[in-house]
């Protein structure tokens, strides 16, 4: 994809119009429509600025500067590097510190970078191979002989995770292209066709109800990033945390059954 497709597929995909990113990025629409069209190529601060002005993710920006001919402005640093050690130590004391209750960190494409000790919660009775580190999270979620079998609201809540997934994937915020794009769509097969199970949903989301030997637990997400990271890779990690919906499965929580389990 040429530098002008792939600036005019990521504005069309925010929904946003020339001349919304024109006055965005500090220009005309005449010049956004140039260079589009190709009539006129845009120097690298301009590129930086329109991809800025779309709130790309730093991996794209990159794409687009790339597509221009120009080289890459955030750098992409391997988690495991020296230089990274105060960020996975902030990780694993926030981990621990949402303690009682499962916290899961995934890379961009949802591969499991590190998780608490609460999370064996959720993956109880599941494929060991789905779970292993660097495993799709999504994939363990939703597949067959992953957390599936558990889940109550199976058909809400995986219908939610492949929504939000196709979302992103329109507003081309997800990356990965096709290999995300059969992601997507196995995901989707594994969600029971049909309208989604009804239940006492809370107002603000669709909570997952899990299955557990010590009851039926309810639980909501909250996702944290690294608002201000210049690295590619941190900018895509992903906090995901859980937290009880109602009281009686926080009482379960406080009471650390992972804990039990692994004495016995």
């Amino acid at each position: 994809m040429d530098f002008p497709e792939a600036l005019r597929a990521r504005r069309t995909g925010r929904q946003i119009s020339q001349l919304e990113l024109a006055n965005r990025a500090g220009t005309t629409q005449r010049h956004v429509s140039f260079i589009e069209s190709g009539r006129s190529v845009p120097g690298r601060t301009m590129v930086l600025r329109l991809a800025e002005s779309l709130e790309l993710p730093l991996r794209e920006r990159n794409e687009l500067l790339l597509a221009a001919g120009y080289a890459a402005a955030y750098p992409e640093t391997p988690l495991d590097a020296a230089g990274l050690a105060p960020v996975r130590e902030a990780l694993r004391s926030i981990l621990d510190g949402h303690l009682p209750y499962p916290a899961v960190v995934v890379d961009g494409g949802g591969g499991l970078v590190a998780a608490n000790a609460a999370f064996v919660l959720l993956t109880l009775g599941a494929d060991p191979e789905l779970c292993r580190s660097g495993a799709n999270m999504y994939r363990m979620a939703l597949h067959p002989r992953g957390l599936a079998p558990r889940v109550v609201n199976l058909a809400a809540w995986g219908r939610h995770i492949v929504e939000r997934l196709r979302r992103l994937e329109a507003e081309g915020r997800s990356g990965g292209g096709r290999e995300r794009n059969r992601l997507v769509e196995e995901l989707a097969g594994y969600v029971p066709t049909g309208p989604p199970v009804q239940g006492p949903y809370l107002g603000f989301a669709v909570p997952l109800e899990l299955r557990s030997p010590w009851g039926e637990l309810r639980l909501i997400t909250t996702v944290t990033t690294f608002a201000t990271a210049v690295d590619v890779t941190l900018a895509e990690l992903k906090l995901e945390a859980f937290l009880p919906a109602d009281g009686r499965t926080a009482a379960i929580l406080h009471q650390q059954p992972w804990q039990q389990d692994q004495e016995t």
